[in-house]
Formats: C-alpha cells, sequence, structure tokens
C-alpha cells in the first residue's frame, strides 16, 4: 500500500468482514439464571466439528430454538461468513466460571480472504454461556465479543482499550490505538456506533475517517441510559496495512452486573 500523504476527512465503509456478528452463534443479552444443564465437554466438541462442517446439517441437529438461539439466522451468519473467509475455522474451550458457578465457553474464529493483491485476516472471539438438555443447545447468553481483521504483509499490532461492560449513563473511553509509534508516517481513522438495526442484519457501515495525532483514536463517549448493547466499529488506515474492529460493549444497571 502507498504511503498516506495527506489524509483527509472522508467516509468509507468498514471492511464488511469487521461487522460484529461474524461468529456463528450471536446473541446479546446479560447474564441470566441457568434454565437447563451446562453442556458436557462432548457436547462443546460435537458443536465445535459442526460449525467447521461443510454443510449445516450437523450444526442444525445441535440447536433448539430458544433464548439467544436462533437456528436459520446461525446458520445463514455462517454461511454469510464462510462466503467472507472460505478458510474459516471455529474453536471452543472452557472458558473461566462466572461468580455463581455456571461454566463459561469461549469460542474462536479465524480465517483469512485473498482481495487483490491483499490477504485480510479475521480473528474473533466471544464468551458465552450456553445451556444443553443433553442433546441440544436450547439457550445461550453473551457476555463479550470482539472482531479484528487485518491486511499487510506484517500484521500490525494494535490494542482495542474498550470495556467490556458498563453501567448504563456512564462515560467512558472508547480507545484504539497502535502499538507501535508511527515514525513519522500518516494514518487515519474513525469510528463509529452500530444500531441494533445494523448488527442484525450484518450491515456495514459507513465511517468518517480523519487525520490521527496520536497514534490512535481516543474519545469518550457515554452509555445509554437503559440496559443493553453498545457496538462499535472501528477503521485504522496505515501505510502498512488497513485495520478494522468491532467490540460489543454490555451496559448494565448495577456494579454487580460487570463482572459476570
Amino acid at each position: 500500500m502507498p504511503a498516506l500523504r495527506r489524509p483527509d476527512r472522508r467516509r468509507i465503509r468498514v471492511l464488511p468482514a469487521a461487522l460484529l456478528p461474524v461468529l456463528a452463534l450471536v446473541a446479546a443479552g446479560l447474564p441470566r439464571p441457568a434454565l437447563a444443564a451446562s453442556p458436557s465437554a462432548a457436547q462443546l466438541q460435537a458443536l465445535e466439528t459442526a460449525l467447521n462442517a461443510k454443510d449445516d446439517a450437523p450444526l442444525a441437529a445441535l440447536l433448539q430454538q430458544g433464548p439467544g438461539i436462533d437456528p436459520a439466522r446461525m446458520q445463514s451468519r455462517r454461511q454469510a461468513l464462510r462466503q467472507q473467509f472460505p478458510d474459516a475455522r471455529w474453536s471452543l474451550r472452557q472458558g473461566p466460571p462466572l461468580r455463581d458457578g455456571r461454566p463459561s465457553v469461549t469460542l474462536r474464529v479465524v480465517g483469512s480472504r485473498q482481495q487483490g493483491p491483499s490477504v485480510f485476516r479475521l480473528e474473533g472471539e466471544q464468551r458465552l454461556v450456553l445451556e444443553s438438555d443433553g442433546s441440544r443447545f436450547t439457550a445461550q447468553t453473551l457476555l463479550r465479543e470482539s472482531t479484528i481483521v487485518r491486511n499487510g504483509e506484517q500484521p500490525l499490532p494494535v490494542s482495542v482499550l474498550i470495556p467490556d461492560a458498563v453501567l448504563t449513563g456512564q462515560r467512558y473511553d472508547v480507545d484504539v490505538i497502535f502499538d507501535d509509534p508511527l515514525d513519522g508516517a500518516y494514518a487515519a481513522g474513525g469510528i463509529s456506533a452500530l444500531s441494533q438495526t445494523q448488527v442484525a442484519a450484518m450491515e456495514s457501515p459507513s465511517i468518517e475517517l480523519a487525520a490521527l495525532g496520536g497514534g490512535g483514536i481516543f474519545r469518550t463517549v457515554q452509555a445509554p441510559y437503559k440496559p443493553g448493547t453498545q457496538t462499535w466499529a472501528v477503521l485504522l488506515v496505515h501505510p502498512k496495512g488497513v485495520v478494522s474492529a468491532t467490540k460489543l460493549v454490555r451496559v448494565v444497571a448495577d456494579k454487580a452486573s460487570l463482572v459476570p
């Protein structure tokens, strides 16, 4: 990519793969009491195998309509991600337990795609609570979610400093920075909040770019006054490559819910 000479203010679209709902299992919400048993290690292995299968039948057989689970929607999103990143691979592992003792699950996806001379690399991660009736998954709660897509010969190291959860009405920092000094290079970037409609439709937002003077994006924002979620989309343009990222922030009404 040629050097950026004078980054101007312009609006461009985030890379489609940088949208928040790129993982097969997506649900927004707050922790809630368990309604069924936690899945076994064998069920988690079966889910990982189904996510990586060529067709949708294995995944459909494991899902039951329920809180946070819409089988048709999940299959559609999995197919959309596979179209963007044909070599996408999912992995599941046990995560740290919640304060109430329920186990969590970490779901990761990695993939890449060739677009002209550039190779774009995806990394995404969710922390979930999954529930099962012993044979199928019946409910899920999303606790954390983020994605990042990079291109360039060497992946640009970037830190996304956005909290996982905040209180209603709270002002908080949304910072995304290049880890290495710019060393005189010009860079541009922008950040935008995604609406629930954009998230649900996997819509690629338009982001206004501006020259970065401090090696990143630094913004203070305010959380909504009602519990729910906020989703941020970020785009950074550097002479050595492009970085796009998304991050979900849970908005909770009491401090006890900040750490599930």
